[in-house]
């Protein structure tokens, strides 16, 4: 069993991504590095540098993301794999739209954690 606080770091990780993302999503370039992965509705983009430019220029200005408890389990190289759904609100839109994100946490040499892989999918019909 991992020796360290998985669903503690995934609880708060993911607290701070979604407020992050809803008041400012360029922001979020600082939580990926250049080997890091987005599928975003299969979509690929590899490097925080393109991560980056995919979300701040998706199709919408506002968004409001509501979520549950992550599901978190630590990986066999002490990094951390996160499961979030949710509803998220675009814009002035009246109806929220169901998704699912998995995120895949892992530490730099510093120590400090970041974005390794980060899939995300609406969940339609």
């Amino acid at each position: 069993m991992a020796t360290f606080d998985f669903q503690g770091i995934a609880t708060q990780f993911v607290e701070h991504y979604y407020t992050t993302f809803d008041t400012d999503r360029s922001k979020l370039v600082h939580l990926y590095r250049e080997n890091s992965m987005l599928t975003f509705e299969g979509t690929q983009q590899l490097g925080a540098v393109n991560v980056g430019e995919k979300l701040v220029n998706l199709p919408f200005r506002k968004v409001k993301h509501q979520y549950g408890a992550p599901d978190a389990q630590p990986t066999a190289a002490g990094g951390i794999i996160i499961l979030v759904t949710g509803q998220l609100v675009v814009d002035d839109e009246q109806r929220p739209l169901p998704y699912s994100q998995a995120f895949h946490l892992c530490q730099d040499p510093t120590g400090q954690w970041f974005v390794f892989n980060d899939i995300f999918k609406l969940v339609l019909g």
